[in-house]
């Protein structure tokens, strides 16, 4: 009778923020969801399972028959799933810091991963992190009296001042940095630094496990960011890389002329018996939620912080890629000669998946381009909160989307990439699910445009065509960049036009 009355509430409070939005021209609050939610329990405990560097392509359920994933399979088959999920950013700390603000990470100071450790890279940054004065989704989750807890991956920051703590959660168990160890971690635990035995991705699960049994009795948000599949992938549990040992593996491109062929299967062996190792655990987590009686007041999502590359083009890597040739290409100025920073689809979408029973429907698919700045309004609405208008949000909520699969909220996305470390790039990027246009504001020559449609894989630009439908895409392509740029006071406008 609850599973009812939550759907009922949800699709009637939609219906009325529908209604406002043609009046006021904006999405009303979910207040309603606020006055019924001690009837109809339409406030879920909300659980966002968050990966690094997982591509939608390393899921069994997206028809990859390598990506041996039973428990990914079975969450999309009993949630939603949107196979057009993306990332504004296609590398950590600005994707990350987009998912908690809803904004653009050069509206952050945060344009590139953090690098606090890597010496080897001349660029360094200890003092950089996200600023307390963003206002994040965990914030409000805790005003409308969640518990909230992140455990695992921060990269927004290593001093005490940039927090997980003073960013919304009431307590933090993790890495501050944006890497660390496979194997016997050194994890952040109560303020403490403490050596752990085992592999990271089963150690981070068992805190989370923790975490549902201690809070089973009261409204939770939890966050559980893996460092895996990222880099290095190895070593993983015996059973993991059990199915992949003696596996000839299947790579996306190898008639790419020049491929070293022989590496890509290898790290493809390793990248996904890395994402095994992660579907194992959430086996493990799921049959947490069922024997605590959480599983159906449950909101759980699955999703990472940007895509992943393994041949695709000829690189490997995500938004600041790497060519895997066995020559490397000429360097030009600002691109070293291993480097191919992009903004490929590869790069830049996601999984997304998502459960909540009786609410959404099992099994089903939804078409819209959801970003991470999406999550943000989209889950203070779920919680029965209102996002300040001073916050400025860039995301928009797809509630709508969650309860109804035909429900399309948008279809097209904008992506924003200035590479700072490796390559020195200013990308920004518009698609409207069909045609697709890169500018490069900072290197010439590096412009891009692909027809999505007859080439998803994104192998001939056609920047330079002559055809004059693609010409007139471009210019329109051209001219919604700039706007966003100036909507969002992008600093390459200042950087490379001068005041506006």
């Amino acid at each position: 009778m609850n599973e009812i009355k939550n759907k009922f509430w949800l699709k009637l409070i939609v219906t009325i923020s529908a209604c406002a939005s043609v009046l006021t021209g904006c999405v009303s609050p979910n207040s309603l969801i606020h006055e019924k939610s001690a009837k109809a329990k339409a406030f879920p405990n909300i659980l966002f399972i968050y990966t690094d560097d997982q591509a939608p392509w390393a899921i069994g359920s997206s028809g990859n028959q390598q990506a041996i994933t039973p428990n990914m399979d079975l969450l999309a088959a009993q949630g939603m799933s949107f196979p057009n999920a993306y990332t504004t950013t296609p590398v950590c700390s600005p994707s990350r810091a987009g998912l908690l603000t809803s904004k653009y990470g050069y509206e952050l100071g945060i344009d590139d991963w953090i690098n606090t450790h890597y010496k080897s890279i001349t660029r360094q940054e200890p003092d950089l992190g996200l600023d307390t004065s963003y206002l994040t989704w965990p914030e409000l989750l805790q005003q409308q009296g969640y518990y909230t807890g992140l455990i695992g991956k921060w990269h927004l920051g290593e001093l005490d001042k940039y927090h997980p703590t003073k960013h919304g959660y009431n307590e933090f168990t993790g890495f501050r940095a944006g890497g660390i160890k496979t194997q016997n971690p050194p994890l952040e635990v109560n303020g403490t630094l403490a050596h752990h035995d085992g592999l990271t991705v089963d150690i981070l699960t068992d805190y989370a496990l923790d975490f549902l049994a201690n809070n089973k009795n009261q409204k939770f948000a939890l966050s559980l960011h893996y460092r895996a599949p990222h880099t290095n992938w190895l070593p993983v549990a015996a059973e993991d890389m059990a199915p992949y040992k003696d596996l000839e593996m299947q790579i996306p491109n190898p008639h790419y002329p020049n491929l070293d062929i022989a590496r890509v299967k290898s790290m493809m062996r390793d990248y996904l018996a890395s994402v095994r190792g992660i579907d194992r655990n959430l086996g493990r987590i799921l049959n947490q939620l069922e024997v605590l009686g959480l599983t159906e007041n449950t909101l759980v999502i699955f999703t990472s912080d940007h895509g992943y590359n393994m041949g695709h083009n000829g690189i490997w890597h995500k938004g600041n890629g790497h060519w895997v040739l066995k020559d490397n290409t000429n360097p030009i100025p600002n691109i070293p000669a291993d480097q191919r920073p992009n903004m490929y689809d590869n790069s830049i979408k996601v999984p997304a998946i998502i459960r909540w029973p009786g609410v959404i429907e099992a099994g089903s698919k939804n078409a819209s381009s959801i970003s991470n700045l999406d999550w943000y309004p989209t889950l203070v609405e779920i919680a029965g909160g209102k996002v300040p208008e001073e916050a400025k949000v860039r995301g928009q909520s797809f509630v709508a989307g969650l309860l109804d699969k035909n429900q399309i909220i948008k279809t097209d996305y904008y992506a924003a990439y200035s590479t700072l470390h490796q390559s020195v790039t200013g990308m920004r990027m518009y698609s409207d699910g069909q045609y697709k246009l890169i500018k490069d504001y900072v290197n010439k020559g590096r412009d891009e445009f692909y027809d999505l449609i007859n080439d998803p894989a994104e192998s001939n630009n056609l920047i330079a065509t002559a055809n004059p439908d693609y010409q007139i895409v471009i210019n329109q392509f051209d001219d919604i960049i700039f706007n966003k740029m100036l909507a969002t006071n992008d600093p390459l406008l200042k950087q490379f036009f001068g005041e506006q």
